[in-house]
C-alpha cells in the first residue's frame, strides 16, 4: 500500500478473532510490524505470522516484553478483558505509545483509557468501533472513533482506516452509545423480534420464499444474517449498552401503538403515524427511499438468478 502512513510495531490483542484479524491483516499490508497476542492460535488462513500466545489482561514475561517494544497496542478483546488490560498496560507500554480498543460500548472503556493516558504521561488513546460485520471489510463502512488523547500515531491510524476505504466518524463516548443503541441494539432487536414472531405464526418458509414481497425478503435476509452469527456478539450489544433497554422499550411501544391504532379502526391516526415516520427521516427520506429501491431491485435480481440456476 504505497504512500500509506505507518505506525510501526502494533500488538493486536485478540488478533485471532474476527475484528482483530481484520485490523491485523490490514495493518500488516500497510507495512506495519504486527504481532498478535492471543490465547488462541490463528487459523492457517491467517496472514499475520508473528504470534505470541498469552493473555493481554494477565501478561506473562513474553507478552510484557513484546508490549514494551510496541508503538501501538490494539485491544480487540471482550470489554472485561479490555478493562483489565488497560490497567496492566500503564506500567508496561512505552510512554509515547498508542492504546486502542474496539469495544462496542464506550461508557466504561473510555474513562479507563483516559485514566491510563493521564497516569502514563504522553500515551495516546483511541476508542474505535467498526460499525459493520468484519466479514464485510472496511471499504464503504463507518468506524466510530472516540479520541481520548490525540497524537500522531492515533492520527496515522485514522488515516490508515480511511485509506482502507472506511469513514472515520469522531464522536464522544456518550454520543457513541446513544447512536449505537438506535443503530445496532434497536435494529437487532427488531429483526430478532420479527424472527420470534415468525416462530409463532407457523408459516412454511417455502411459502414465504415463494410469495414474500421484497421488503419481507429483505427482513428474512437480515434474520438469516443475525441467526448465522455468534450469539455472544449480539448479546453484548443488547446487554452492555446502557441505552439499549430504552431502545427495546421504544420498539415495544411502537408495536403497541400500531396495534392500538389498527384495533381502534382509526385510519386518521394511522396517517398521523406515517407523518411522524417521515419526520424521523427528515431531508434524507428521498435518499433512503432510493437506496431501498436499489437494494430491493438487486435482491430480486439475485434471487431470480439463483432460481434459474
Amino acid at each position: 500500500m504505497s504512500g500509506a502512513p505507518t505506525i510501526g510495531r502494533v500488538v493486536v490483542a485478540g488478533g485471532s478473532g474476527a475484528v482483530g484479524t481484520l485490523f491485523a491483516e490490514q495493518l500488516q499490508k500497510a507495512g506495519n510490524d504486527v504481532v498478535i497476542v492471543d490465547r488462541t492460535t490463528p487459523g492457517p488462513a491467517h496472514r499475520v505470522t508473528h504470534f505470541v500466545r498469552g493473555d493481554i489482561s494477565d501478561p506473562g514475561a513474553e507478552v510484557a516484553a513484546v508490549v514494551r517494544t510496541a508503538d501501538a497496542v490494539l485491544l480487540s478483546v471482550p470489554e472485561p478483558v479490555a478493562l483489565a488490560a488497560i490497567g496492566r498496560l500503564v506500567g508496561t507500554v512505552r510512554p509515547d505509545a498508542l492504546i486502542v480498543d474496539t469495544s462496542s460500548v464506550k461508557s466504561t472503556v473510555v474513562p479507563a483509557l483516559h485514566a491510563a493516558a493521564t497516569i502514563a504521561g504522553d500515551v495516546e488513546a483511541l476508542s474505535l468501533n467498526p460499525m459493520f460485520a468484519p466479514s464485510l471489510g472496511f471499504a464503504g463502512h463507518p468506524v466510530a472513533s472516540v479520541v481520548v488523547r490525540d497524537g500522531r500515531r492515533g492520527r496515522a491510524l485514522h488515516d490508515l482506516i480511511e485509506d482502507w476505504g472506511a469513514r472515520v466518524v469522531t464522536v464522544t463516548a456518550d454520543q457513541h452509545d446513544r447512536v449505537a443503541a438506535a443503530a445496532q441494539a434497536l435494529t437487532h432487536a427488531a429483526v430478532i423480534a420479527f424472527g420470534a414472531a415468525l416462530t409463532e405464526l407457523n408459516v412454511d418458509i417455502a411459502d414465504l420464499d415463494r410469495l414474500g414481497p421484497p421488503p419481507h425478503t429483505a427482513l428474512l435476509s437480515l434474520l438469516a444474517r443475525i441467526a448465522s452469527g455468534a450469539p455472544e456478539v449480539y448479546w453484548d450489544v443488547q446487554s452492555a449498552n446502557p441505552y439499549a433497554p430504552a431502545a427495546r422499550r421504544a420498539l415495544s411501544r411502537g408495536v403497541s401503538q400500531l396495534e392500538g391504532v389498527v384495533d381502534g379502526d382509526d385510519s386518521a391516526a394511522f396517517g398521523d403515524l406515517f407523518d411522524r415516520l417521515s419526520a424521523v427521516l427528515g431531508p434524507l427520506r428521498g435518499a433512503y427511499r432510493e437506496r431501498s429501491a436499489k437494494a430491493l431491485r438487486a435482491m430480486t435480481t439475485d434471487l431470480t438468478r439463483e432460481t434459474v440456476k
